[in-house]
């Protein structure tokens, strides 16, 4: 069931369709993340580092979900658009894997560094959805989007504590 909103022919316009272009984009987006955290969990040189790489991996599959209910609210269909600014991402992550030394804190740092990226991506992009959804009157959608930006904002700071809290320091001794 489509959500009402306070513009009848909204759902028609440019603005509504580049809206759901942008949740399919950031769908791909959180599909390819979901693959690529494991990877990133198993390359980790601290138990907290990989406990945080865990934590997000079980919170970006709930961010899909949310995302599949955004679609269901908008009846439109669920079908997720290759993200390529997340490939790109995905992409460095993977190389930062192969160009540092296992069981490094360097690696631990710049595996930090890689997956602040993603978390700023999401931000800015959960962030405008968000502000999208409001002024076109789709308040639940608004509201979904808001808590998974919140949650991306909250593994931003969990990510920025280890890296201060001791990661960093360590690196800077190898």
């Amino acid at each position: 069931m489509a959500i009402p909103n306070k513009f009848p022919d909204m759902q028609n316009s440019e603005f509504h369709q580049f809206f759901v272009e942008e949740l399919r984009d950031i769908y791909g987006a959180e599909l390819s993340l979901i693959k690529a955290l494991p990877k990133m969990q198993e390359a980790s040189t601290s138990e907290e580092l990989a406990a945080a790489f865990y934590k997000h991996a079980s919170d970006t599959q709930l961010h899909i979900e949310n995302l599949e209910r955004i679609f269901d609210l908008l009846d439109e269909e669920s079908d997720s658009k290759k993200c390529k600014a997340m490939e790109g991402l995905i992409e460095e992550a993977e190389e930062i894997i192969s160009d540092t030394e296992k069981n490094s804190y360097t690696r631990d740092a710049a595996l930090i560094l890689a997956a602040q990226k993603v978390e700023h991506y999401e931000i800015a992009t959960y962030g405008t959805l968000k502000t999208f959804a409001r002024n076109m009157g789709h308040t639940e959608v608004a509201e979904l989007l808001e808590r998974t930006l919140a949650n991306e904002k909250i593994t931003d700071e969990t990510l920025t504590e280890i890296a201060e809290d001791f990661v960093n320091s360590q690196a800077a001794t190898e």
